[in-house]
Parts: structure tokens; sequence; C-alpha cells
């Protein structure tokens, strides 16, 4: 069977016509029931004939990842581990603020990149995610909160585990399932895309859904970069600020530079003036983002001082920047903590109370 969440609005359409013999308009009666109503029984689609919706029941499936373990922090901060249908885990995040819920969504089961300072990068990549598997974290969290009368979420970010560019056609229909006006409806603007640099697929940008763009940066030295992500030796400054010369942007949309801020390594003056250097003022937005430190990593968050100092500096120097609040830090939200707790401890086939408290003091729920 076919997952649902797998096609596009597009792609039903075909479908619809080519191998169900159907009008093009029961994609626009399914993609309601689905996106907008979320109803997936298919026998309460009354507007749907009867002959549709057998075939639609014997050809397509709504499985949801599981959520296996919840945890919300004392900030809001509420971080979901959800099963896939092999098994395999993955994380997501819903991060609070005033006026939005962002979730923070995965793109890979672990990272290929192996950024030193990420906890994913110290799984290994074990599969890319399909695209329902994508849409299903979006849905799975939705229903979640819908249930609990908790708001809604209002933004996404491809940020969490893996290298959304690596996935990139799965990521890709992904972003246009949440963007389809038939379906989700999402705000282009309300959806990005943050990339650790791989050239060849921002290359291709172009022709990606135009949503807002966030570049892992870390670093305008090339040395200190490649330290902190391998990636930039393939892939180094000149080569990734090319690339990026080529992304179409909108009218007063800008490129927004995420800038782990790491004790003694890219903290200093030094590293201030290389940004300066290096960024289109008009084009460009700057995130620091103190590092999120966690067990056996060899790196530090820098002083409150000097977060300050370095964000107030690049503001002064012209340059739009702001600092990411950590969120999360009592319920392991760095990308890819509990899901290695979660494996470390064998916590999969386990139901001992006490070793569920010990994680971190982490609220459970099944």
């Amino acid at each position: 069977m076919i997952s649902f969440f797998d096609l596009t609005f597009k792609d039903f359409q075909d479908y619809a016509v080519d191998e169900m013999k159907a009008s093009k308009f029961l994609a626009s009666q399914a993609f309601d029931w689905v996106y907008r109503k979320k109803n997936f029984e298919i026998d309460s689609w009354l507007n749907v004939s009867k002959k549709n919706r057998e075939l639609l029941k014997a050809r397509f499936h709504f499985n949801l990842p599981e959520i296996i373990w919840f945890g919300e922090s004392k900030d809001g901060t509420r971080k979901f581990l959800l099963r896939m249908g092999d098994n395999e885990s993955i994380e997501c995040v819903v991060i609070p603020a005033k006026e939005r819920r962002t979730l923070c969504l995965s793109s890979q089961v672990g990272c290929a990149i192996g950024c030193t300072f990420c906890h994913t990068g110290t799984q290994g990549l074990t599969r890319n995610l399909k695209t329902s598997e994508i849409v299903g974290q979006y849905m799975k969290v939705s229903l979640w909160l819908e249930e609990r009368n908790l708001r809604p979420i209002s933004n996404m970010v491809y940020m969490g585990q893996g290298e959304p560019l690596h996935n990139y056609e799965k990521v890709k229909k992904s972003a246009e399932l949440f963007l389809e006006p038939k379906g989700l409806g999402i705000g282009q603007r309300r959806i990005t895309l943050s990339t650790s640099g791989l050239v060849p697929k921002m290359e291709q940008l172009f022709e990606f859904p135009p949503v807002n763009i966030a570049i892992s940066l870390h670093s305008a030295k090339n040395d200190v970069r490649s330290e902190l992500m391998p990636i930039n030796k393939v892939y180094n400054l000149d080569r990734l600020f090319n690339a990026i010369k080529k992304i179409p942007l909108k009218a007063s949309r800008r490129i927004t530079y995420e800038y782990i801020l790491i004790k003694d390594l890219n903290d200093s003056k030094e590293d201030l003036d290389a940004l300066v250097t290096l960024l289109n003022r008009k084009e460009s937005k700057v995130n620091i983002i103190p590092f999120n430190e966690y067990p056996d990593s060899k790196f530090k968050r820098p002083s409150d001082e000097t977060i300050l100092w370095f964000n107030e500096s690049l503001n002064e120097r012209g340059l739009t920047s702001t600092i990411r609040i950590s969120k999360g830090d009592d319920i392991l939200a760095a990308c890819g903590q509990l899901k290695s707790e979660y494996e470390k401890k064998n916590l999969w086939h386990s139901n001992k109370q006490a070793e569920i408290e010990s994680l971190k003091g982490i609220q459970i729920f099944r």
C-alpha cells in the first residue's frame, strides 16, 4: 500500500486519473479530509463516491510515526522521540515563543556530515527519511497538541537530525506538501531549510520551494570551520559563498547564518572581524547559538558576557544579529541527545521505572 503522505497534490491527481480512473477532483477532496480536517477514516468521507472510497482503502494507508518518548522542559520546549515503521528512531522538537510554535524536523536517521559539535554526528548515517516520515512528524505532533488543546504549530525548520540537502528529493517533496494551498497551506516565510553547505545541492535551490534558507556557518575562517565541520574540507568558504550567491532571494528576504559560539574557538575579536568581512550586510542575518554542552563533548559554552559582546559588536558594525535563547537543556534537547541516551540505556525493550526516571528527570509518556 502507498502512504498518503508520500504524494504531493499533483502526484495524487495523476494517480487518481491514471491508476484509479477517477477525476482530478478526488485530490481536492482527499487533501481536505486528511490535511485540513485530519480525518483518516475513509468510510466517513461521504462526499467521495463509494467506489472511490473502496479504491482508496485498498491502496492507501495513513500510518504515522509512533511517539515512544516525550519530554517537556521547564521552559515549555517539548521533545519527541518517534519510532518509524522499521523500528529506527528520530527526534523532533516543538520550541515555544510568544507568537509562534516552531517544529524542528529531522530529515535523516543519523547524519553523515559529522560536525564535531553536534551529537547527531556521533551516530553516523543510517538512512534517509521518506517524505511520509518527514510529513508524518508534523502530522503526529500536530494531532498530539490538538488532543491536549495546546497551541498549534505555526513554523517549521528542517534543523533536526540529518542534513536536509543530503535527502534533497524527499525534503523538497515534503516542503511542497507543507506549502500546498489545498492541504496544510503553511506560508513560505514560516518554513526554514537549514543546511551545512552541501554545495552541489545548494546549486539546485533555484528549483526548491521558496522557503527561508539558513546556513550553518559557525566560523568565517576555513581552518576553524573545517575543524567544526569536515564538509568544509570539500566545500570551503569560497565554494560555499559562490553557491550562496546563486540562491534566488525574494524581495526583503535574507540568508540566516547560524553561528554556534564556542568558548576559545570562534568567539574572539579576530573571529568577529572575519565574520563582518565575509557577510553581505543587506542580505545576511546572524543567529548566534551559544553552544549547548552535552556529555563527552570537548567544546564549552562561552560566558554570558562574551555572548552579549559578540552579538552587540556585530550589530554595531552593521550586521543584523540575534541570540538564540537555549531551550530544553533539561530534556536533552540538543539534536541526537535523547536518541543516544535512549539507546545507550537499552530502554527500547525495558519497562523498568527506575531506568526511566534516571533519564535526567525527563517526563515520560507512552
